[in-house]
């Protein structure tokens, strides 16, 4: 049993829904698994739905609402020439379920609305590709992940319980003459009912749960990249595939932010030794990224890039050191408000942390922090992570750069800089 996952950028448009008709029908014989995304940028038109929810800004919303409708009945449009196909009630349901909870008044907890709101983005999209595998002679069950995949209720950063959620996995995800069984990435449920979500980005982590839990061959991640390559090809030239990859690096990449995998994918598959694809669903045939218990003498030096970044500064406003207690109450008050730390530095008195610039969060974190200690911060700062560097990698991203703060280890060596140009 095969295990794949498709992103958003493969299930943007009709064309990259049919395109997924034909590399499931490459593995015929093969009982699949299949996790996917939201279709295009649906999830960041949902935050802006829950942003002008949560702010009561109505004409916003309902224009975004619109707009995210009539982005989905094109899709639909362009796989289904009968418009009485079950498909359009299927979304005017999911859409009339959306509407009803945006007529609602927001709660006090504007995480908790999210994650009730958020999961429509993959709800919709796997419904419609069920729908058209099933018309295109590719026998698929859609499968809702909330049933199987039980969690915490630490919204927008939901917690599996693995035991339970093993149990209702393999319950659930039983193959009664269906080659195909469809489902939701980046989703979960409390044992309430309750939607959650495992984090942004998370449905690469998905793929890995159910693979863990249903003990699959593989996973396969279809991108719109060749593989895993050694910098994103936004900000660097001449990038480099890496056709093969250790769980470690995996991990380490991931970590420090490389988009292609999510930092909790690897772990899961490590523990059963499961390899794990990285492969392109514009070319199929093409090897893409191998990771797996792999070795090899030295890895191609990779850059990660972190842009708007903010670096923030604290000390005690009674000029006193830095200390234990310090540490756990800043830490304490940044993952109260789900904001994590990219890089960290303390001095006696002050202790320096750079984060993404989530302005939300940044302005609930600072406004907390400020209580008890002085605080200032500067941003539009980038981060870059190399992995295997030397001097000339290091020269390599600092042209045109002032060094604000820099950290060296024996193999990763992570720099924040400001732009001089």
């Amino acid at each position: 049993m095969l295990v794949f996952k498709f992103g958003g950028a493969s299930v943007k448009s009709a064309e990259a829904i049919r395109n997924i008709v034909d590399i499931l029908k490459r593995y015929q014989g093969e009982e699949i698994v299949v996790v996917v995304s939201a279709m295009g940028k649906t999830t960041n038109a949902l935050e802006r739905i829950i942003d002008h929810y949560a702010n009561r800004k109505s004409e916003e919303l309902k224009l975004e609402y619109r707009k995210l409708k009539e982005y989905h009945l094109e899709v639909v449009n362009g796989l289904f020439e009968d418009t009485s196909h079950l498909i359009y009630t299927a979304i005017e349901e999911l859409f009339g379920d959306l509407g009803d909870r945006l007529a609602k008044d927001p709660t006090l907890n504007y995480d908790y609305d999210y994650d009730q709101m958020i999961c429509y983005g993959e709800l919709l999209s796997t419904t419609i590709i069920s729908h058209f595998l099933n018309s295109s002679e590719v026998p698929t069950r859609w499968m809702d992940i909330r049933r199987s995949l039980k969690t915490s209720n630490t919204w927008r950063e939901a917690k599996v319980d693995w035991e339970l959620s093993t149990t209702l996995v393999n319950k659930n995800f039983a193959f009664n003459g269906e080659r195909i069984l469809i489902t939701q990435g980046f989703l979960g449920s409390t044992i309430n009912d309750l939607s959650t979500s495992l984090g942004r980005e998370g449905s690469d982590y998905t793929a890995a749960i159910l693979a863990y839990m249903l003990k699959a061959d593989s996973v396969t991640i279809w991108k719109d990249v060749p593989g895993v390559l050694n910098a994103d090809p936004k900000y660097f030239d001449d990038t480099i595939l890496l056709e093969k990859l250790s769980y470690l690096d995996a991990i380490e990449l991931a970590f420090f932010g490389t988009g292609v995998i999510h930092p909790k994918t690897i772990k899961p598959l490590q523990n059963k030794n499961i390899n794990l694809h990285v492969k392109s669903f514009m070319d199929p045939d093409a090897p893409g990224t191998l990771v797996g218990n792999l070795s090899y003498n030295k890895l191609t030096p990779s850059f990660i890039f972190k842009m708007n970044q903010v670096l923030i500064r604290t000390s005690p406003l009674d000029f006193s050191f830095i200390n234990e207690n310090n540490l756990e109450e800043i830490f304490g008050i940044l993952s109260k408000h789900g904001m994590k730390i990219n890089m960290m530095q303390n001095s006696a008195i002050s202790f320096k942390m750079i984060v993404n610039n989530d302005k939300r969060k940044l302005r609930l974190v600072t406004d907390e922090l400020e209580e008890k200690y002085k605080v200032d911060y500067q941003t539009g700062l980038e981060l870059v992570t190399i992995r295997y560097f030397d001097q000339s990698t290091i020269d390599r991203v600092m042209i045109n750069k002032e060094l604000i703060m820099e950290q060296r280890g024996v193999q990763n060596i992570e720099l924040l800089i400001r732009d001089m140009g």
